[in-house]
């Protein structure tokens, strides 16, 4: 989760008035409507010099002047939502189409299944998974890879949260507790027998959703949690993430990430962490890479190596794609998780009730994490054994997985080939013996978990 790694942002004045408190954004919105002109005159010129009967067009002149025009067009435009392009995946040998629909949806988030159109059903099991996409800047769809690898042998659904600039302030409101009551009605809406996959930032509050169910006596808790690269204890080997936030406090944050969404925008006047403020910290992470990245894309449509070129914009159509966060949930989120560090000192709490996890026993335990992953640290995501500690041996492993980064340990051919294997085992083993430990604890009822579906579903 960015968290403003840019650290040279002009401060946003506090107030509530509108050219008080969003001039950030106005002059965001000015400048790309601004560049509009500009971007077409590009476009057209790159077609001019890129049309065969144009003699130009053969000439490393032309093939220069329509490259570079190319870049700017695509350096300055506003990148949209991306779609799943999942049409179809391979089950037993043979393709199966593949049909996304929702399922569930609240304000901020829908809940959509990839639903396989089976001839006839494989004989294999197919463990029902819910993987919950991080809520970070970044669209649901960069977790196409993460998709497509379980979809062969799995019933896959996935949340899709919603850009906050498209919500209405009617709407109300959405922090990390609403976070986590999003995730328990999802798991009761798909009625139990669940696997829950969190990647990255959301492995606290779905730690956190599965505490708070086990506490209830919840019948609809998953059969198991796979927790990928996730912030869990980031006290353990800090990341520049990590030290980032408590070294600029709450208040920097405030004053300097948040904004509100101008007109004509649905959610005008809505607090936001905006997303082009958040692509600015992913950038200038690694500002070298980008623009070499782009040096590269202009040599490539120079010497018409269309291959090398379309992989660079298959990537940034991605990359460059970003949206708007709540600022509750953003600035929730930075205090409890990489400052206050709530969570494993068992001072976090949902609707001003502890969360604990010893709670945990029904529910089996793999966390995940990438040896190289400079945003959750070695250690960060693993520290989750030690605070599940009622969850039987025997139902628990850990996997670091060897020269990967923090995207590796979700997408990539060794996440494909080393990692979702070994999940697609964990879930499969815990899949049949996982459901005798549906019965409640003595002691406890039952009643809390059904009304409290009852309630949410």
């Amino acid at each position: 989760m960015a968290i403003g790694e840019f650290g040279g942002t002009p401060a946003v004045p506090v107030g509530n008035g509108l050219l008080l408190s969003t001039p950030l954004y106005w002059l965001y919105e000015m400048s790309h409507v601004a560049l509009n002109p500009s971007r077409a005159l590009a476009d057209a010129t790159r077609l001019f010099f890129k049309n065969p009967v144009n003699p130009l067009y053969f000439t490393t002149v032309g093939k220069s002047i329509a490259a570079a025009c190319e870049v700017f067009e695509r350096s300055t435009r506003r990148y949209g939502r991306p779609e799943w392009r999942i049409s179809s995946t391979p089950v037993g040998g043979e393709r199966v189409p593949v049909n996304i629909s929702n399922v569930w949806e609240r304000p901020f988030c829908r809940l959509i299944r990839f639903e396989r159109a089976f001839e006839r059903r494989p004989r294999r099991p197919q463990p029902r998974l819910l993987i919950v996409a991080p809520m970070s800047g970044h669209y649901p769809t960069l977790l196409r890879g993460t998709v497509e690898a379980f979809l062969p042998n799995h019933d896959v659904y996935l949340t899709e949260w919603r850009d906050a600039r498209t919500v209405p302030l009617s709407e109300g409101r959405f922090d990390l507790d609403d976070y986590i009551d999003y995730v328990i009605s999802m798991l009761h809406a798909l009625g139990g027998d669940t696997h829950v996959v969190a990647v990255c930032q959301p492995a606290v509050p779905v730690m956190a959703a599965v505490a708070v169910m086990e506490a209830e006596a919840d019948p609809y808790v998953p059969l198991s949690m796979v927790l990928m690269g996730g912030p869990i204890d980031t006290r353990v080997n800090p990341t520049v993430v990590n030290t980032l936030a408590e070294r600029r406090g709450m208040e920097w944050f405030r004053h300097n990430v948040i904004t509100k969404v101008p007109f004509p925008h649905p959610g005008f006047m809505r607090d936001v962490y905006p997303g082009f403020l958040q692509l600015n910290g992913f950038v200038t992470m690694n500002l070298d890479r980008h623009i070499e990245a782009h040096r590269d894309l202009f040599l490539h449509l120079v010497r018409g190596d269309g291959d090398s070129a379309q992989k660079h914009k298959e990537f940034y159509d991605e990359y460059l794609a970003v949206m708007d966060l709540a600022a509750e949930y953003y600035l929730q989120t930075v205090e409890t998780v990489f400052v206050r560090h709530a969570l494993p000192r068992g001072e976090m709490k949902h609707r001003d009730r502890p969360i604990d996890p010893s709670r945990v026993r029904r529910v089996a335990l793999l966390t995940i994490e990438g040896e190289y992953d400079d945003i959750s640290g070695v250690g960060q995501t693993e520290a989750a054994h030690q605070l599940c500690v009622n969850i039987p041996a025997e139902r628990r492993a850990h996997w670091l997985q060897p020269g990967v980064g923090h995207y590796g340990v979700f997408n990539g051919s060794r996440f494909r080939a080393e990692i979702a294997p070994r999940i697609a085992d964990f879930v499969l083993s815990m899949n049949e013996n996982g459901r005798s430990r549906r019965s409640v604890p003595v002691g406890r009822s039952a009643n809390s978990g059904a009304a409290r579906a009852r309630e949410t579903v």
